[in-house]
């Protein structure tokens, strides 16, 4: 048996804390498909440094050029407006160890904040781009803003496109271990429970390899 589920929220599906359906689709809720998290850095106008904790997104290109796509950017955020002034971000793969520090810099995230600090984060310069970088990545890319688009035309949230620029690899950490608790960090947002409406936790995850191609 599948349940079907349309762009209409089903009426018993309850959110996990008040504001849950103002920001997600109740669709992204129902599919909790799993997505890489990272933390994308820059400067703030005010030269300190900012965090976002972020998933929603991917990478890829062609033989020409190197992408990351975010795909769910909110507009309100500095974040947003740090990219569209400097025309630049990196984007900083951490595993799931570092996960209570990145969600520190989103509970100190005003202004006038360090967010590198709030973390505990090693801060260096990007070499290509005006954006801060986390040293203790393993997977840093630097991108320049390619485009940002408003995808819903709600102004709520917006895609944004950087072009990769200039990578920094952890030569330590084998492609393998890049899938265990050492390597990128999942998450899977809170699958509702379809039957019923109720919500779920979300899960934070590390890969395993279960086959070779």
């Amino acid at each position: 048996m599948k349940i079907e589920i349309g762009i209409e929220r089903p009426a018993c599906f309850q959110p996990a804390y008040p504001e849950e359906f103002d920001l997600f689709s109740h669709l992204e809720l129902a599919a909790a498909i799993p997505q890489v998290l990272f933390a994308v850095t820059t400067w703030k106008e005010n030269g300190k440094p900012n965090v976002c904790f972020h998933s929603w997104s991917c990478f890829h290109g062609d033989r020409t050029a190197f992408f990351a796509v975010l795909g769910n950017l909110y507009q309100h955020t500095h974040t947003y407006v740090n990219i569209k002034r400097t025309r630049g971000f990196a984007v900083n793969f951490l595993p799931v160890h570092y996960y209570d520090a990145l969600i520190e810099t989103i509970r100190q995230n005003e202004l006038d904040a360090d967010e590198f600090s709030a973390g505990g984060f090693t801060l260096e310069n990007a070499r290509t781009i005006s954006a801060p970088i986390i040293q203790e990545s393993f997977l840093t890319l630097e991108c320049s803003l390619k485009s940002v688009e408003d995808l819903s035309g709600a102004g709520i949230t917006a895609m944004v496109v950087g072009q990769v620029r200039h990578c920094w690899i952890d030569a330590d950490l084998s492609p393998e271990s890049r899938c265990g608790k050492a390597g990128y960090m999942l998450l899977m947002p809170g699958a509702q429970n379809l039957s019923t409406g109720e919500p779920n936790p979300s899960i934070i995850a590390s890969l395993t390899i279960e086959k070779r191609d």
